[in-house]
């Protein structure tokens, strides 16, 4: 059989994540604060890059520094349609078209019909930005590093295959600020299509990161990790942590039978205890807390319908200065200059229109939870219905996991208060007659009521909880009560009858 060399033409998808790529898809988790952070960075880094003060705007049209290129609109969303380029596309174009990536459907406002109106607030109308000619100290702190920027720094220097990084920064994205992980694995692993066991095994790197206990899923597994770095994860000390509640009761005598020591030995097991962090993640929240500073604003309008606004003072407004971009490109003196001008200006093009898109996306998904909780912000949180990412994904044609990155850190300031985004997506909880189901937030603040409500000679236990519930429609089971009656530190009813006791006698 003799060799020979063959021609052959194969063509093939994928995806491709370049620089720019990922940068947009940070923008989107971006908070007003990172945001700010990141594009004072990015004027520092690119001359062709400024802010827009509001004084400047009119002389900004005189002075032709054009804003981002005209938009075009596109449906679907860009995790579905972005491919890879040919190696000479790559070479032409460094990034696909910012259309794939944010789509701009010029069919929302139809979608969402005429009982919402959506309006986008220019960021020229305010800035809550202003110019000083004085000197701030202030300006010479440096920003205090974040959970977030801590652990990714690890799952950079931890995961050399991109697969397992993404899949640590996906569960980097699940952690609270007290460094638990709450997001769901099986979640995670359908969102990215892979197996459970290989976000498993992500997870298990990730708990050895700093400080020990992050990415815990609960308060056991947290002392756990804890106990393992310092070698004290023994039998008796793993009974321990496996029986915390009574050790919350103060049952030392049933303790030391499970755990199989004597008292001096469970003393000594309870200081180690009491040396640990229970919320490692909260090293990294001190400092002056930043103010919360709502992204959207929902007024009542004159119809009955909703006004839905981005807020101006978190829309950060960025020019590209093309005067001096033509005043300094001629003069470039070998081809490493023109290089660098012309990268800068596709760069400061590519932000510019990366923060306008970010924008809209907000607004857009903001715009259809305001459609789908319009009973809450008309009767308060009784009404507030169960919802979840995939129905805001599925109304508004993006990806899940785009709606989960755009609702993270964001806030709604609406005539029952300021809420974070994500309080509006709440698990849904079945009905018992067989009408519409129920939200677990409402549920919640129907048991906190009656609750409340309680006599002192009547103390109402989870049964009789789950029993009322069911009379008002409501099928849940009891250890779900129980649940969230913890949830909002609500003691259970013989500590409420002991603690309504003991008031009474010192009311005598």
């Amino acid at each position: 059989m003799a060799l020979a060399a063959k021609l052959q033409l194969r063509q093939s998808q994928s995806l491709v994540m370049t620089p720019q790529l990922m940068q947009s898809i940070r923008l989107l988790q971006f908070t007003h604060v990172e945001l700010e952070r990141f594009i004072d960075d990015e004027i520092e880094r690119n001359p062709l890059l400024e802010r827009a003060e509001p004084q400047d705007d009119a002389a900004s049209d005189q002075a032709q520094k054009i804003d981002a290129p005209p938009e075009t609109a596109t449906s679907g969303d860009w995790f579905e349609t972005e491919t890879a380029w040919s190696a000479e596309a790559i070479s032409e174009k460094l990034d696909a078209s910012l259309e794939n990536l944010f789509p701009d459907d010029p069919g929302t406002s139809e979608r969402l019909g005429p009982d919402l109106t959506a309006q986008w607030k220019s960021a020229s109308g305010g800035s809550s930005m202003s110019s000083s000619d004085g000197f701030d100290v202030g300006d010479m702190a440096a920003a205090a590093i974040t959970l977030r920027e801590h652990v990714g720094e690890q799952v950079a220097l931890a995961f050399t295959d991109p697969a397992a990084r993404l899949i640590a920064g996906e569960l980097a994205d699940g952690l609270d600020e007290a460094g638990y992980m709450r997001a769901d694995m099986a979640e995670i692993a359908a969102r990215l299509g892979t197996d459970r066991a290989a976000v498993t095994n992500a997870l298990a790197v990730c708990q050895t990161f700093e400080p020990s206990g992050i990415f815990a899923r609960d308060l056991a597994e947290c002392l756990s990790l804890q106990l393992a770095v310092r070698d004290r994860l023994d039998p008796a000390m793993k009974a321990l942590i496996a029986n915390l509640e009574l050790l919350a009761r103060r049952d030392f005598q049933t303790l030391k039978r499970i755990c199989g020591v004597d008292e001096e030995d469970l003393l000594d097991m309870l200081a180690e205890i009491r040396a640990l962090d229970p919320r490692p993640g909260m090293a990294f929240s001190g400092g002056v807390s930043d103010a919360i500073i709502a992204d959207v604003e929902v007024r009542a309008a004159n119809d009955g319908s909703w006004v839905v606004e981005l807020n101006a003072e978190t829309l950060p407004r960025v020019l590209v200065d093309h005067i001096y971009f033509a005043q300094v490109s001629p003069h470039a003196k070998n081809q490493t200059e023109k290089d660098f001008l012309a990268e800068c200006l596709q760069n400061a093009n590519w932000l510019t229109r990366s923060l306008d898109q970010r924008a809209k996306t907000i607004l857009k998904v903001a715009s259809e939870i305001v459609r789908q909780q319009d009973a809450f912000l008309v009767h308060g949180v009784r009404h507030l219905k169960p919802l979840n990412l995939r129905m805001v994904a599925d109304a508004i044609g993006m990806h899940e996991s785009t709606v989960s990155r755009v609702t993270a850190n964001k806030y709604m300031l609406t005539p029952r208060g300021v809420f974070e985004l994500r309080y509006f997506f709440t698990a849904s909880i079945a009905s018992s007659g067989g009408g519409d189901a129920h939200s677990s937030e409402a549920v919640r603040d129907r048991i906190k009521q009656l609750i409340d409500e309680e006599k002192p000679v009547d103390v109402l236990s989870d049964d009789a909880i789950v029993d009322m519930l069911r009379e008002n429609g409501v099928d849940i089971a009891r250890r779900t009560v129980a649940k969230y009656r913890e949830s909002m530190n609500i003691p259970s009813s013989v500590q409420r009858r002991r603690e309504k006791r003991a008031l009474a006698s010192a009311g005598r």
